[in-house]
């Protein structure tokens, strides 16, 4: 048995060294920032514009960047910042970018770590307060007479689960610093997320808005095509392939990342199956194994009570025709916290988690007219049952409830 494993190892190790499909896989990952990214001239124009103040050793405006996954945000925005920083260093302004993805770091005391570790300063990761920390961070900070540009990449994921004291703190950071600056580049796809702050929040924030649209079939095609040149060997991929991965991610929202993982993904396929080509079928395979890991991943970072609300749905899209309603499943979810004895939250706040689940591609939610009635939406799942139901079951509270189900 232990012998069948190694020659199997064995095997996959050798096609993969033998592999004639990569160059360098690594360009199509959504991390890689190119010398050059088509199509977001104008978004990249006016983020350096609203930053280059800080080249005259001036505060830059706070800036929120909106737009949908997968249309360049996190990209452009490390783009300016890597060329402004080159400058800012050429000219001897001392700059500090400093880049957070608070989808991992979704507390405001991680985020503080984040934020020292940028400026050299190492704080002990338990044992002291917020305000321990926010303090000491200040002083280093302030020591370094410098202009500190924050990035807060899908700053909604902290906002949802540790509120808006980060935000509230280094707004107010000015009253702290005699010699340093600090200006907030917040990143995210929830465009009324800023209505949904503390009023002294956005009264301190005087954010600047900058909005990214989705990329088109044929914007995400001459991506795909740039991308491909210094990714594959020569032959490997059709111009065919290409336009099936662009048209593919242009039907989920224009989403390049999306585009870049179906190309990859298709490429990897290729390659453990030993052949020299990418071909249609690798594409579609790759589309299956995308759609299960991005659910499985969205939804073991969901909080509870949206983990509650999908499976109120998957329960229901079960037991009726494959759809149900907002209002059906409300009253289900509101069934489910009973049996956990837990506070349930209101009605509004599900009918924006079903918005948050259809954002994220795990369900559809159609608005439909029920005349006097008014409209409501009606609700299908957009991956499949089994993905949800595994990555449902990894939560502890949610495994409770579906065991009692079995």
């Amino acid at each position: 048995m232990q012998s069948g494993t190694i020659d199997m190892l064995d095997e996959i190790f050798a096609n993969t060294l033998k592999s004639k499909i990569f160059v360098n896989r690594d360009v199509l990952r959504p991390d890689y920032i190119p010398d050059e990214l088509p199509h977001r001239e104008d978004q990249i124009t006016k983020l350096g514009s609203i930053l280059a103040p800080a080249l005259k050793g001036a505060k830059p405006s706070n800036i929120f960047i909106y737009g949908l996954t997968g249309t360049g945000k996190t990209a452009v925005t490390k783009y300016v910042l890597k060329r402004l920083y080159a400058k800012a260093f050429e000219l001897g302004i001392d700059i500090i970018p400093c880049y957070i993805n608070t989808r991992q770091d979704d507390t405001t005391y991680r985020v503080l770590l984040k934020l020292s570790e940028c400026i050299g300063l190492r704080l002990p990761f338990t044992g002291i307060s917020t305000s321990e920390a926010y303090r000491r961070f200040i002083k280093i900070l302030d020591s370094k007479s410098a202009i500190m540009l924050t990035v807060l990449d899908e700053i909604d994921f902290l906002i949802r689960r540790a509120g808006d004291e980060i935000l509230y703190r280094l707004t107010r950071s000015s009253d702290d610093l005699s010699s340093s600056k600090v200006t907030i580049i917040g990143i995210t796809n929830d465009l009324k997320l800023v209505e949904d702050l503390d009023p002294r929040v956005r009264s301190s924030l005087g954010e600047i808005e900058l909005v990214f649209p989705p990329y088109n079939a044929v914007q995400l095609e001459d991506i795909l095509m740039r991308r491909a040149k210094i990714a594959f060997n020569p032959g490997v991929v059709d111009k065919s392939i290409i336009s099936l991965c662009a048209a593919l991610a242009a039907r989920e929202h224009g989403d390049a990342r999306r585009a870049l993982d179906l190309l990859r993904v298709a490429g990897e396929i290729a390659e453990r199956e030993g052949v020299e080509k990418v071909l249609t079928e690798h594409v579609y395979k790759a589309l299956r194994e995308i759609e299960a890991d991005r659910a499985s991943e969205v939804i073991a970072t969901m909080p509870l009570h949206s983990k509650l609300v999908l499976l109120a749905i998957l329960n229901l899209v079960k037991s009726n025709e494959g759809k149900t309603t907002t209002g059906e499943v409300y009253i289900h979810y509101k069934t489910l916290c009973s049996k956990l004895g837990i506070e349930n939250v209101t009605q509004r706040r599900v009918s924006d988690i079903v918005g948050e689940l259809d954002m994220a591609g795990i369900i559809t939610a159609r608005v439909i007219s029920r005349g006097r009635y008014g409209k409501t939406r009606v609700i299908s799942l957009a991956v499949p049952e089994g993905a949800i139901l595994k990555a449902l079951s990894e939560d502890p509270y949610v495994s409770q409830l579906l065991s009692g189900l079995r």
